[in-house]
């Protein structure tokens, strides 16, 4: 399956923040961490629009980034209104409208690694569109992490 170029309106989440390597987020399951921490504070977000969850990934702009070994921004929250406060503990993040590379992972979390190979090695190269600097996932009702038939939503920022 290709991916779909689609142009999306900007919004804002609002959840927890870390800054990590791919190893440290894994080894240490910071991104877990912070998705049950996060469902727990659910409650606490004002203005929160529904229960999908949007995990942001927001790379330095360095020729040679490494995500296995540099460390990378993740934001773990929910959509909110534009009036929404934020939490203590939590940050608000506004993604911007922009051209998006949208896929859709089906499978295991843990085989999503090739999902973004293939995104970021052969379809972005051979797309002629250029990285957006960040990405992020949508994790619905169809978020079954450790089942066969979870399927995660993949957006790649694409620069105009």
């Amino acid at each position: 399956m290709e991916p779909v170029v689609v142009s999306l309106s900007e919004f804002e989440v609002v959840g927890i923040e870390l800054s990590a390597n791919l190893k440290q987020i894994e080894e240490q399951q910071l991104a877990k961490q912070a998705y049950d921490s996060l469902l727990s504070r659910a409650s606490e977000i004002e203005g929160r629009i529904g229960e999908t969850v949007y995990l942001i990934q927001i790379y330095p702009n360095e020729p040679d980034f490494n995500p296995m070994v540099d460390a990378f921004t993740q934001v773990i929250g929910y959509q909110v209104s534009t009036a929404a406060t934020v939490p203590n503990g939590m940050v608000a993040h506004q993604v911007p409208s922009s051209d998006y590379a949208q896929f859709l992972h089906k499978g295991l979390e843990s085989e999503l690694g090739r999902t973004y190979d293939y995104l970021y090695g052969q379809w972005l190269p051979q797309s002629g569109r250029q990285f957006g600097g960040y990405d992020f996932e949508v994790w619905d009702d169809r978020y079954q992490p450790e089942r066969p038939e979870n399927e995660i939503e993949v957006y790649v920022a694409l620069k105009s």
